[in-house]
């Protein structure tokens, strides 16, 4: 089991972590690795190395909380805590391979990774923790829409072993399809028809199920892959969001979501729900938010374009208290963070 690093629940005592954070940057040229010190600390973080990339992608924690998935466009191989060690994944098995998003189930022991090459197919592999191939599929012909502020995006979700993909679709919203094994073990998933949904702007896994972040809040997914109405979390509001991230902070399972400021050009409040509160806490307005994480520690890490910021959930949920400390700044481009046990 990973440790739970909390001390105390009263969030008024001095929380040394002992967990070491990854970060992607330089636009997915840069994985760096540091440790955050103590509010106490002169120093936010302890520089533990970086490695130089091409095209990376995406972060995620495996479950050991030892090794994390660093997704490229070329393939996806995990590390070690100190960055080293890159066991590649199996490769996939089609070609060319043009990786653009990978999503983890809730428990990080299943990857789903999308292929889409240009002027070509788009195409999933779903991958066991130990990076090994469950399953490929080919999605159906696909006409993007014309990129705009208000065009949905690319999202995928998995739950146990079927992936789920949602993309904009012509005419508005967007199209969700359900992938899964037609018999145990076979090597190649079947894909749904797409099915028209209104704008799906983000996945999550959460409660032995997905969320979806839409334009009428966070709603649950049907088995078909449709947002419920009927299941908004009441919690978020009924107004747009645009992004969610799910995971245990300490011994509480959280859900954080996030309009993002592209359309209204102004910071935007992060909202945590604990699953209890009739309504969800607000942990900060940021802007440019790209990333975040929820750590065992306790702590909720943020990563914007250029900074990244700790806040403890502690005293937050219970107090209002965030304690906000700022572990990096000057940041290039900044595009991912996880977490590791050292």
């Amino acid at each position: 089991m990973l440790p739970l690093l909390l001390a105390a629940c009263t969030g008024t005592e001095e929380v040394t972590s002992t967990l070491r954070l990854a970060v992607l940057t330089n636009g997915g040229g840069l994985l760096r690795a540091v440790t955050p010190e103590a509010d106490t600390s002169a120093t936010p973080v302890t520089d533990n190395g970086s490695a130089a990339l091409t095209g990376g992608v995406s972060l995620d924690t495996l479950p050991s909380g030892r090794r994390l998935a660093l997704t490229g466009t070329g393939g996806i191989e995990s590390r070690n805590t100190d960055l080293a060690d890159p066991q590649p994944f199996a490769a996939p098995g089609f070609t060319p391979v043009c990786l653009i998003q990978t999503a983890a189930s809730a428990a990080r022991d299943r990857l789903l990774t999308l292929s889409a090459c240009p002027n070509g197919p788009q195409q999933l592999a779903l991958y066991r923790e130990n990076g090994t191939l469950v399953w490929t599929a080919t999605l159906p012909p696909y006409l993007p829409p014309s990129p705009g502020s208000d065009t949905p995006p690319i999202r995928l979700a998995v739950l146990g072993d079927v992936g789920l993909v949602a993309r904009p679709r012509v005419g508005g919203g967007s199209e969700v399809m359900r992938a899964a094994q037609t018999s145990a073990g076979a090597a190649r998933a079947e894909v749904s028809t797409p099915l028209p949904t209104p704008a799906l702007r983000d996945l999550a896994p959460y409660a032995a199920g997905v969320v979806a972040a839409t334009d009428s809040g966070v709603q649950r997914l049907k088995a078909s892959g449709e947002p419920d109405a009927a299941t908004t979390i009441g919690a978020f509001g009924q107004g747009r969001i645009d992004r969610l991230w799910s995971g245990a902070a300490g011994t509480r399972a959280l859900l954080a979501a996030w309009r993002s400021d592209q359309p209204s050009a102004s910071a935007q409040p992060l909202l945590v729900w604990d699953g209890v509160a009739t309504g969800a806490a607000t942990v900060d307005s940021l802007r440019d938010l790209r990333d975040l994480t929820l750590a065992p520690d306790g702590f909720l890490y943020a990563l914007t374009g250029t900074t990244l910021t700790r806040y403890d959930t502690v005293p937050g949920l219970s107090q209002g208290n965030w304690r906000p400390r700022t572990l990096l700044t000057g940041l290039n481009d900044a595009r991912a963070v996880t977490w590791l046990v050292p």
